[in-house]
């Protein structure tokens, strides 16, 4: 046997050793100067770097076996790759906050500005009649309008009491001018405003008016104030949650896929698609907006169809003017038969001394110049298209969007830092342990199929992600409400455009030619008291107005002069005023 020993020492050296396994790149690789080149150009200190592998007992996250990282550069690692990864999230998701601004933006300002055109057409078309008459009674439409405004930007509340309240104070302008030889005291204007507010609506004095104005008017401020409401909740929902929180099972994942390659001197090995997708999906599967981004987007959808439908903003807005002239004119018409109610409920008020009163004439001219505006073909707005045209676009653009959380994983491990290029799948990379083939499935759907997830163990949506959950499911359910025509911000109760069935009446109602509906009862209104607003009718002493106690704010007009749109009657205007 000791003769054999000097042979077999001869020959050990020709005995293949044991093949390559688990990490052994990093035996062959020796160096670190590939990872010292991709640190340095990041601004890490080459003195943290060592130039060749050292022992890895020291780390936390990467192999423990030879590595170019030492406690302070893994921790280092460990922040750039939550960075990067946030990163690229928020980038993803730029687009998407983009298109919700820029819908929300544009809806705002085309509803802002039907408001304002509204407001200016009647006002241009009065005045144009009547001059300094109109000027004298424009408060009661500047306030209308200003009430509009107010529940659509502000308050949300008091829609109906603005319609309402408008209608009273018309009918105090313009029922003592159908009878100019009498004096009208406050009380007998209280009593007339307490008449017309009684539930069973036997003094209609404007006719079928207010009802058609309050139906279409209301549905489509309803829709279009949740439709904008419904974008800005979104935009504000999907920034914050692009702003992902790293939890520390994520961040440990993020750092063996993309951090440990550096650490273990390879760089240039990128890491396994099939591993990075289990990562992301791991990461971002308790973070996402699924399943109520979908239900949200339906949403829109609906309410917007509706905005160009049935509760058309348009024509809403161009009706205003229109509803206001026939009211005016069924008052007029009607005015033997109203006033022999009024007298009877309120009393014979006193006479006044005779005087040469001629209600004014309206201008030929004018109103067969009115007549031909209303032919012109519907004119953009300042905001740079009309109604259709946006919803054209919002449905193009919430196509686009629509699988966006749950394609999001694709998205991130689509960037070359993350992951290896699709024509490069066959190749060997990174699988989290060292150079080789990805066997694990990908593991994707909801969290409970991530239980499943081989990188990392998913965690419950914490409260700022069910939170901002909420915020969509809210901002549906007010969407699809306002779509049949409920308005769910509607603090009280006893109102009507309440229920399924009052957006089908108010599509049957606004369709010409269709039969007119039977609106709800309404409870009847406190009496108003009277109240001097320098303003009042002849032998009065004051306007018997209601005195709602809150201010309205005139919103700024938007948007130059465009083709009059709306048609009047504006022979009904001589219940304005005298000359």
């Amino acid at each position: 046997m000791s003769a054999l020993r000097p042979l077999l020492l001869l020959l050990l050296p020709l005995c293949p050793g044991p093949g390559p396994g688990p990490g052994s790149e990093a035996k062959v690789v020796r160096s670190c100067a590939e990872t010292r080149q991709v640190l340095g150009a990041r601004g890490y200190s080459l003195n943290l770097i060592p130039p060749s592998l050292i022992s890895g007992e020291h780390l936390q996250i990467c192999p423990q076996e030879y590595t170019c990282c030492s406690s302070e550069t893994e921790q280092k690692l460990i922040r750039d790759a939550e960075v990067t990864f946030r990163g690229l999230v928020e980038d993803s998701g730029s687009f998407l906050t983009h298109t919700l601004a820029a819908r929300h933006r544009k809806f705002n300002e085309f509803f802002r500005e039907m408001l304002s055109i509204s407001q200016h057409s009647l006002a241009q078309l009065f005045s144009h009649s009547y001059g300094r008459l109109y000027s004298q009674h424009a408060t009661i439409f500047n306030s209308l309008f200003s009430g509009l405004r107010d529940y659509y930007e502000k308050s949300g509340e008091g829609l109906d009491d603005t319609l309402a309240d408008f209608w009273a104070q018309l009918l105090e302008r313009a029922f003592p001018l159908l009878h100019p030889q009498y004096s009208f005291p406050p009380d007998f204007l209280l009593c007339l405003t307490r008449l017309t507010s009684t539930a069973d609506g036997s003094l209609q004095p404007f006719g079928d008016s207010p009802r058609r104005l309050r139906l279409q008017v209301t549905r489509a401020l309803v829709a279009a104030r949740a439709l904008v409401q419904g974008l800005e909740t979104g935009r504000n929902v999907v920034s914050e949650a692009l702003k992902v929180p790293v939890l520390e099972g994520c961040r440990q994942a993020l750092m063996r896929l993309i951090g440990c390659p550096l650490c273990r001197g390879v760089p240039s090995l990128m890491p396994c698609r099939g591993f990075c997708l289990n990562v992301a999906h791991g990461c971002l599967s308790s973070r996402g907006l699924e399943p109520e981004w979908g239900a949200y987007l339906d949403g829109l959808l609906l309410l917007a169809e509706k905005l160009q439908g049935p509760f058309s903003f348009e024509l809403a807005a161009e009706s205003i003017g229109v509803k206001i002239s026939e009211g005016l004119m069924h008052l007029q018409e009607n005015s033997v038969k109203v006033s022999a109610k009024v007298f009877q409920e309120c009393g014979t008020p006193h006479p006044m001394q005779s005087r040469n009163r001629r209600a004014p004439a309206p201008r030929e001219e004018a109103s067969r110049s009115w007549r031909a505006a209303a032919e012109e073909e519907r004119p953009t707005t300042a905001a740079g298209t009309n109604l259709h045209r946006l919803v054209g676009e919002l449905r193009e653009r919430v196509g686009r969007v629509r699988g966006f959380w749950a394609g999001l994983p694709v998205t991130v491990c689509g960037d070359s830092r993350m992951a290896a290029d699709l024509s490069q799948e066959a190749a060997p990379c990174w699988t989290g342990v060292g150079r080789g083939r990805y066997l694990s499935p990908v593991v994707v759907g909801s969290l409970n199929e991530q239980l499943r997830n081989p990188e990392l163990d998913p965690s419950d949506p914490d409260v700022p992600t069910r939170r901002r959950r909420l915020h969509l499911r809210a901002a549906t359910a007010r969407m699809k409400a306002a779509a049949l025509g409920q308005d769910l911000d509607m603090h009280d109760a006893d109102e009507d455009a309440s229920g399924s069935g009052g957006g089908q009446q108010y599509a049957d109602d606004w369709k010409a030619g269709a039969a007119p509906v039977v609106p709800p009862a309404r409870p009847a209104r406190p009496p108003r008291p009277p109240r001097r607003d320098g303003l009042g009718v002849k032998g009065g002493s004051g306007s018997a107005r209601y005195n709602q106690g809150r201010s309205r704010n005139l919103g700024s007009s938007v948007g130059p002069h465009v083709p009059l749109i709306i048609i009047l009657f504006p022979s009904a205007l001589t219940l304005l005023g005298l000359r």
